[in-house]
């Protein structure tokens, strides 16, 4: 088994996140400190410690939906003391559930949290094209120029590439526009870039669905097990995936 696949499923990281605990020097497999994410480790005999501390792959997966509220962040700490997700979470403590993918700080809205970690890479990677939809409000008016560079796939001044999303508009006034955005790309502030690109300031942002999961009426700061018919559609896409290989 790979040994950012082994990180995954032990709950403690998405294989992204492993890769970079490897590089980072976090990982040692039989009492040595590893630097390569390409190794094998095997299940049965080999001891693996991330920062110290001995992990296991899970054998029972949990998956959680949580309404991310504006003014936390999607870690387990922040060095400036900020509120994090898992202040809201504390009945969940000892399941090794990580954020699948973030929202920053003054967003909000749908998070996933799971210690599933094959299933997180599916849901986060940007060559699965996983939708996620947005509810966004951006300062003054949008024209139909910037409308249509956004559909057709943006680049910003800095040379960042972004694929075409679909946007549709909700309300326009002079103060404000508020719309609606899926992307399937999910890079780092990807919505909130794509409005840069076109000169307007994002000063709401509320992820709604990802993929066919959707925040529906669960109230900002709750959360909930997610359902067997939701468990088996996530479950899908990762099979997808495999078929695919």
């Amino acid at each position: 088994m790979r040994i950012n696949k082994y990180i995954a499923e032990a709950g403690v990281a998405s294989r992204r996140n492993a890769d970079q605990m490897i590089k980072d020097g976090r990982v040692s497999v039989n009492g040595k400190k590893i630097n390569e994410c390409g190794i094998d480790v095997n299940p049965e005999n080999d001891t693996v410690l991330v920062d110290g501390v001995k992990i296991t792959p899970v054998r029972r997966y949990t998956y959680i939906m949580f309404n991310k509220p504006k003014g936390c962040i999607t870690t387990a700490q922040d060095e400036f003391g900020r509120k994090t997700v898992y202040d809201y979470l504390e009945q969940y403590e000892g399941k090794g559930l990580f954020p699948v993918g973030r929202l920053d700080y003054d967003s909000e809205g749908l998070l996933l949290l799971t210690n599933d970690g094959a299933l997180a890479h599916v849901l986060t990677h940007p060559s699965f094209g996983i939708s996620k939809t947005y509810l966004v409000k951006i300062e003054g008016e949008i024209g139909e120029d910037a409308l249509k560079k956004i559909r057709k796939g943006i680049t910003t001044k800095d040379g960042v590439k972004y694929a075409p999303a679909v946007v549709s508009v909700k309300e326009i006034t002079p103060a404000y526009s508020r719309l609606e955005i899926t992307i399937t790309e999910g890079k780092n502030r990807e919505v909130r870039k794509i409005f840069e690109a076109v000169d307007k300031n994002v000063i709401f942002l509320c992820r709604r669905k990802i993929g066919e999961l959707s925040l529906g009426g669960l109230s900002r700061g709750s959360s909930r097990y997610l359902t067997d018919k939701e468990i088996a559609y996530l479950k899908g896409l990762e099979e997808k995936k495999n078929t695919k290989k």
